[in-house]
């Protein structure tokens, strides 16, 4: 009888120490065991997939179905129209206005800031890391990958290529325009397997049949539809039949636009409208990017498949999202890098083990993503978090929310989605105001209209007070 005293006792403190506010260690708001988390990001991925009907041509019925099958946001957006500081902000949850992470940051340079306290943040695999996970990625996580050396086991293959010798249709050197972008599309390579996106995939599989001694972070980046829209012919065939439908376009759309939005906007760069407008190139290029969107989907489901053949399947919670939108003629542009609807605007989709099915309108943003996983798991992190945890979207509780989006591109140039209203405001104090129910295309700027003041005012409050200097 002694041994057994000592034997409860033992187990007993045990217990004791073992638990926390949120009950045992390893316990999670889903059940006994802390989920398994399957993350996918695709590049450039503006709402042209089938459920939110950005287009009534694309062709994405795996992100369809995985909407189908979890919690599908209608109104998501991203916090900065650009790649690096829109996953600089997903990745600390802190919006670019308070880490002063405007646009690009090398991967490096992010983790030194974070070791060093000058952003006081922990990276969201460091997060998973600490509570035990085995943090795995591959393709574009961080904006050049994971240069920064942060996960546990890392596959590479973050690259926009191959490329053909020459450029088909495109290169900014042609018009003795400055370098800076890929875009170009045409039917390459010749087969899948020679393109990272397909190779990205095989990675993901591998690692979702293996065993795992514990719970698993699983994240891999995607690069299609970034340019170059380079795909192999077979989907660009798929649109063959098609008279291809490109977006909404009027000629004088900038006529109350404050010359502020063309300052910040202005990617020399870029292709012209003018250009594209002529011998069906602007048809071609939105082809290809309709095909490129497809050939990714087909890439996420065979990572979705494989994902349900494995013994994760049961206890793993998935996330899709993109950095940010992307225009394809809206407002005259070929580009990202605006606070309009068509740059903030993006997929997200939340699904697996104890995710309710349905849709939601709630204004949502991608810094809303890290609070949501550690309330997932029942931990907290060692900073406070921006954004808000959609778990209550998720299990579709009846609670009082007052959600918005917030865009920020440069320093205090923002961007507040709510309710159906769209608030720009500049730094030098000029406004846009946009209805979205009735002119989701923005082709008409209500800023100055007395009837719209008071919403206007509202809108601006929303506005964060903290505005570094660009960092």
């Amino acid at each position: 009888m002694k041994i057994n005293r000592i034997a409860f006792f033992c187990c007993l403190v045990f217990l004791i120490i073992s638990c926390g506010e949120e009950g045992v260690v390893g316990a999670s708001v889903l059940g006994d065991s802390k989920p398994n988390i399957l993350f996918l990001m695709v590049d450039d991925l503006n709402d042209w997939v089938g459920h939110l009907n950005g287009h009534e041509q694309t062709l994405t019925p795996n992100i369809d179905r995985l909407a189908s099958e979890g919690m599908a946001f209608l109104n998501a957006h991203t916090n900065a129209p650009l790649c690096g500081p829109s996953r600089s902000a997903m990745l600390t949850g802190l919006r670019p206005s308070t880490t002063g992470i405007y646009f690009h940051i090398g991967d490096p340079d992010l983790v030194a800031q974070v070791n060093s306290k000058a952003i006081k943040a922990t990276l969201l695999p460091d997060f998973f890391k600490q509570q035990g996970y085995a943090t795995l990625g591959v393709g574009k996580i961080f904006h050049w990958g994971d240069a920064g050396k942060v996960f546990d086991e890392y596959g590479g293959l973050s690259n926009f290529g191959p490329r053909p010798e020459k450029r088909f249709v495109y290169d900014p050197a042609w018009f003795d325009k400055p370098k800076g972008t890929s875009t170009d599309w045409g039917a390459f390579p010749v087969h899948d397997s020679l393109t990272f996106d397909k190779r990205i995939a095989d990675w993901a599989i591998d690692q979702l049949q293996q065993s795992h001694d514990g719970p698993v972070f699983l994240a891999a980046g995607f690069m299609r539809p970034h340019v170059p829209w380079y795909v192999p012919q077979q989907w660009l065939e798929r649109f063959d039949s098609l008279e291809i439908d490109v977006p909404e376009y009027l000629a004088d759309d900038w006529s109350d636009i404050p010359g502020m939005a063309e300052k910040i906007t202005d990617l020399e760069m870029m292709p012209e409208m003018e250009w594209m407008q002529e011998g069906g190139r602007w048809e071609s290029a939105v082809k290809s990017y309709l095909a490129s969107v497809h050939f990714v989907d087909h890439q996420i489901g065979r990572v979705l498949k494989a994902l349900e053949e494995s013994e994760m399947a049961k206890n793993t919670i998935i996330v899709l999202a993109s950095d940010h939108g992307y225009h394809l003629g809206e407002k005259g542009l070929f580009q990202k890098s605006t606070l309009w609807y068509r740059s903030t605007h993006i997929p997200m989709v939340w699904a697996g083990k104890g995710i309710e099915k349905g849709t939601s309108d709630e204004p949502v943003s991608l810094i809303d993503i890290y609070p949501t996983l550690t309330s997932l798991i029942s931990e907290r992190p060692g900073h406070e978090l921006e954004g808000k945890s959609l778990m209550p979207l998720l299990k579709k509780e009846q609670v009082s929310v007052d959600n918005y989006a917030l865009t920020t591109y440069g320093p205090n140039n923002h961007s507040v989605i709510a309710d159906s209203w769209h608030y720009i405001r500049y730094n030098d104090g000029s406004e846009e105001l946009y209805n979205l129910t009735e002119d989701q295309a923005e082709h008409h700027n209500l800023a100055g209209e007395p009837s719209v003041q008071a919403i206007k005012q509202g809108l601006r409050e929303r506005l964060p007070s903290l505005n570094l200097d660009n960092n």
